[in-house]
């Protein structure tokens, strides 16, 4: 069978990579691409954007493409399902309709308070309705957010009034193009973020592996939010319980709810959450993707065949099959471009592939593209570095012995990816991964 993989980044570089080791699977063509795809063994870039519906569809007709997987949000919620069912072609993903729940942070909120699904309490404001008084009136850290998609940028946690006040202004000014031409502000939830993914299939729920990302820019979370920048699997701060309540609490509602309002969900669902001390799981936001970097780190320790995992979700069987895992823990370190999370600079050549290629691990590309016979940076996030390990920090190693490798003019990357989960294992709390009871729902 051939696979197409639409994207251009790390998330679709390891969806490529994975999909490319099945048995089943004759050839991998990715759309766009990157240079990491261009090279690996079994994969085809093809030269069509993301966005490119028409096209996408019209090539996997002409190729035969028997199964299509959607890396990034914006042609999930431009309806790229959609478009490809109505050709009579497979691809995993939700509808158009299904994917507002990303594609608009007021409809995710929204959705939640009518389902009563845990989440910070929250006011949707556009330019004429803004409330100055009302933002006044709130307790401090508050969070700004655009509504429309921001490529995982358009948030901001306030530490002052006046801070909140220009966030607000900022977005309303287009600082974020039309994604902030409504925005969220909702209560800051103090606690420790986990990422939570499943596969559904409008009914069966299968979880996978948990996983923590790091959105600051600097080391010890610090400096501005980004798209992620490393991301480590498991997550102990997961465990069995808690893992339980999300499920319970969270994701079957959700699914659940999704299917009441007419609009079943099929597709990798991402659930942001945050863990309040107490064990409490509260959404900070959905997506409706695999995330990025999470993936990275996911994928490298999943056993099982994914193209047999979506089919079984687009066949709504889910609850019939299950995914194996990599006992070991998985670390990924993201190589940022200079500028990141701001105005980017690419064309720098980067060096030390060949050398990062001899190390355990791999290395995934995101920004990257090949010129005259070089690679080159060509986006924000530039690599992620994975290393796998018997604990977090074993990971952690092998993670950072690949990044040491690459050298680029600005190359930026934190230093302490995984540090919560070191923190454990070195107090002994580890609870180890949490997917395995509660992997169906």
């Amino acid at each position: 069978m051939k696979v197409l993989i639409v994207g251009a980044g790390g998330r679709e570089h390891a969806l490529a990579w994975k999909c490319s080791q099945s048995p089943r699977v004759r050839e991998v063509l990715v759309a766009p691409g990157n240079a990491g795809t261009e090279s690996e063994p079994g994969v085809r870039n093809v030269d069509i954007d993301a966005t490119d519906i028409a096209p996408l569809v019209e090539f996997a007709r002409r190729e035969a493409v028997a199964l299509t997987i959607i890396g990034p949000e914006a042609p999930l919620v431009a309806g790229i399902v959609d478009a490809f069912q109505a050709a009579g072609l497979r691809c995993f993903g939700p509808s158009r309709l299904a994917a507002r729940l990303e594609g608009s942070k007021a409809f995710g909120k929204d959705f939640l308070q009518r389902h009563r699904i845990p989440s910070a309490a929250y006011r949707v404001f556009t330019r004429a309705s803004y409330d100055a008084a009302w933002l006044r009136a709130q307790r401090l850290p508050i969070v700004v957010k655009a509504s429309g998609l921001a490529s995982g940028k358009g948030v901001i946690i306030a530490q002052s009034l006046d801070e909140a006040e220009a966030a607000a202004a900022d977005m309303f000014n287009g600082r974020f193009g039309e994604a902030g031409a409504e925005i969220v502000i909702e209560q800051f939830l103090p606690g420790e973020e986990a990422s939570f993914i499943v596969m559904a299939d409008g009914e069966h729920v299968l979880a996978l592996a948990t996983s923590q990302d790091h959105k600051r820019l600097c080391d010890g979370d610090a400096g501005p939010n980004t798209g992620g920048m490393g991301a480590y699997s498991p997550a102990p701060l997961v465990s069995g319980a808690i893992h339980a309540r999300v499920m319970r609490e969270i994701i079957q509602p959700t699914i659940r709810g999704l299917s009441e309002d007419g609009t079943p969900y099929t597709g990798f669902l991402y659930a942001g959450l945050m863990i309040g001390s107490d064990g409490t799981a509260n959404v900070v936001e959905f997506n409706c993707r695999l995330g990025d970097p999470e993936t990275q780190p996911i994928l490298a320790r999943l056993n099982s065949d994914l193209t047999t995992l979506c089919e079984a979700a687009l066949d709504r069987q889910l609850d019939r099959v299950e995914a194996r895992w990599d006992r070991r823990a998985a670390l990924g370190v993201v190589l940022a471009a200079a500028g990141y999370p701001q105005a980017v600079r690419s064309g720098d050549r980067i060096d030390g592939l060949d050398s990062a290629a001899r190390l355990p691990g791999k290395l995934f590309h995101a920004g990257t593209r090949r010129l005259s016979g070089h690679v080159l940076t060509s986006g924000g996030r530039v690599l992620c570095a994975v290393g796998l390990g018997d604990r977090v920090s074993d990971a952690q190693r092998a993670a950072y012995a690949l990044a040491d490798c690459i050298h680029y003019d600005g190359m930026l990357y934190r230093r302490d990816i995984g540090y919560h989960a070191i923190a454990r294992e070195r107090a002994g709390t580890d609870a180890g991964d949490a997917t395995r009871p509660a992997g169906h729902g």
